[in-house]
């Protein structure tokens, strides 16, 4: 019997044709989002707060447009929608880590702040993606899954934390047929990461290496995989999906 050669399945671009708009895009997470959904054939808006960095993102990636703003100011993100060409198809809010203090030194400030970007923001977002976004299009947020713990320290994130996943379906139904999903992460190795940590990141990454069941760190890229897959896939909407390489399962 002649044997008969294997051909590897080809598959279109996942995102080919499409527009995605990445709040928080020069660095991190973002930036991995903008690379992937360049490589699934999207064009991509990228923001920042500072200019530089972003374009040295958008030259890496070959950005469609830049604007370098603060997203928590929320007429500037009004403009910012304004001026977009329409219709887009994916919006990802990414950003900013949580903030985390002990009880005595929490400063109201800066969970005001935290509040703004992880709450408010969301709820911005989709109010500016109505009639821009496509039906069928999506919002993706990026939260995290260490508030989630009972320990001193996460009083404020741990509501922050447990208003997303609520904000996140209602959101999907106030807007649909817009789609809203949330991707919480666990620790992922970012900038953002090495600059919380300072010295003792490579500790931290040593930690999770021995203990994560994966064997080894998150990366911005596992995360950016997961958010370009629920920009694609259009029957996911409302839904909270964890990325952590099963951090929560662990006592890490």
């Amino acid at each position: 019997m002649a044997e008969t050669a294997s051909v590897p399945a080809i598959h279109a671009p996942s995102l080919l044709g499409q527009t995605v708009v990445v709040l928080g895009g020069s660095s991190g997470i973002g930036l991995a989002t903008a690379q992937l959904a360049r490589a699934e054939g999207a064009e991509v808006v990228l923001t920042g707060r500072n200019r530089e960095r972003l374009d040295r993102a958008a030259e890496q990636v070959g950005a469609l447009s830049t604007a370098a703003f603060d997203s928590t100011d929320f007429d500037r993100l009004s403009r910012f929608f304004a001026e977009l060409p329409v219709p887009i198809d994916h919006v990802m809010v990414s950003g900013s880590g949580p903030y985390y203090a002990p009880l005595p030194e929490i400063d109201l400030a800066e969970v005001r702040l935290d509040i703004e970007r992880h709450l408010l923001l969301p709820i911005e977002v989709a109010r500016e993606a109505v009639g821009r976004v496509r039906p069928g299009g999506s919002i993706v947020l990026i939260g995290g899954t260490g508030g989630r713990r009972n320990a001193v320290g996460l009083s404020a994130i741990s509501a922050v934390t447990a208003g997303q996943p609520a904000l996140t379906k209602n959101l999907a139904l106030e807007i649909a047929p817009i789609r809203v999903n949330l991707i919480a992460a666990g620790f992922v190795d970012t900038p953002l990461s090495a600059q919380i940590l300072g010295d003792q990141l490579e500790a931290r990454r040593e930690q999770l290496r021995a203990t994560l069941p994966i064997g080894r760190v998150v990366g911005p890229e596992d995360v950016a995989a997961l958010a370009v897959h629920v920009m694609a896939n259009t029957a996911l909407t409302g839904g909270t999906y964890d990325v952590d390489g099963g951090q929560q399962i662990t006592a890490g």
